[in-house]
């Protein structure tokens, strides 16, 4: 009896210690947040990531596989403000998972650290697709990513004190790193101020804050609405007095419309990346930046 006790006492310890010493289970909702966090936490967390930059965070099916891993995460880090409000309610509440939830400290919401734009005056769904909150796209701005990271540097110390020395020089180490970035773009992107662009969905406006674009129009009637025939005719004669520089959409975003406008005025059709992963180049959140700076300088001649 004895030497049964002493092994179910050693399995005890044993499981115990491994449940302090494993990593922590990261669900990021986007590429951006799981590229941020693997800033933030080297190899000492497994992180998912929900979404791709070919799909529209705002759509997605809340498939098993997601539902399986919120199961399993110790954090969900998502970018809030309503955008993932199609999918990650439910993905949550069939996960069942009583440490992610909303208000929970597993759960952490991007846009609760930062200034959110165009925060609509009046609800009407007859606007398109209004987020009440705000544009909730604010990883188009390297400031926005900085305000995250510190905030998301904390949580991550408090839900794992015993890696919380490390997450704090990560955390150190990326905000020197980015702040040089940020002002190697700042001065590399100098060119790129006013510069007139036209957009497919309203998803470009903390680019446009950051850079000092100018955004003379929008290929989409209302946000989330497809481009009619009518808009964009409209959009072609107002170019003809004003015309832009560069037509910009997303990787998931429907590229004829912009094919259409390129056709009749010889603007430059340009897909940005909008997160991590949107082309070859954008490996990383630095590679993002970097790319997108890039590609815009490429066209603004």
């Amino acid at each position: 009896m004895n030497k049964l006790f002493t092994h179910w006492l050693l399995c005890a310890l044993l499981l115990t210690t491994g449940g302090a010493n494993a990593a922590l289970r990261i669900f990021a909702c986007e590429p951006e947040w799981g590229a941020l966090a693997k800033e933030l936490t080297g190899d000492s967390a497994t992180i998912y990531i929900a979404t791709t930059a070919q799909q529209d965070p705002h759509h997605i099916q809340a498939r098993p596989s997601l539902i399986a891993q919120a199961r399993r995460a110790d954090l969900v880090v998502c970018t809030g403000a309503e955008l993932e409000v199609g999918w990650l309610p439910l993905v949550l509440r069939r996960a069942g998972n009583p440490r992610v939830q909303v208000g929970t400290s597993g759960y952490f919401s991007a846009t609760d650290y930062v200034h959110l734009l165009e925060k609509p005056q009046r609800l009407d769904r007859a606007e398109g697709d209004v987020h009440a909150q705000g544009n909730p796209h604010i990883q188009l701005d390297p400031h926005n990513i900085l305000r995250v990271a510190d905030a998301l540097g904390q949580r991550l110390a408090e839900l794992d004190p015993a890696h919380a020395a490390s997450y704090r020089q990560h955390l150190q180490d990326f905000t020197v790193r980015w702040q040089a970035a940020m002002q190697r773009w700042q001065q590399q992107a100098a060119p790129l101020k006013d510069m007139p662009i036209v957009v497919y969905h309203s998803g470009w406006t903390y680019m446009n804050h950051w850079l000092g674009l100018r955004q003379l129009a929008q290929l989409e009637p209302l946000p989330g609405v497809p481009p009619t025939s009518g808009h964009l005719a409209g959009v072609l004669e107002a170019m003809k007095s004003q015309p832009a520089r560069a037509i910009i959409r997303a990787p998931y975003q429907d590229e004829r419309p912009v094919q259409w406008l390129h056709e009749h005025t010889g603007i430059p059709a340009l897909t940005l990346p909008s997160t991590v992963g949107g082309n070859e180049q954008a490996v990383d959140l630095f590679s993002f930046f970097e790319s997108i700076v890039q590609l815009l300088l490429g066209v603004n001649s």
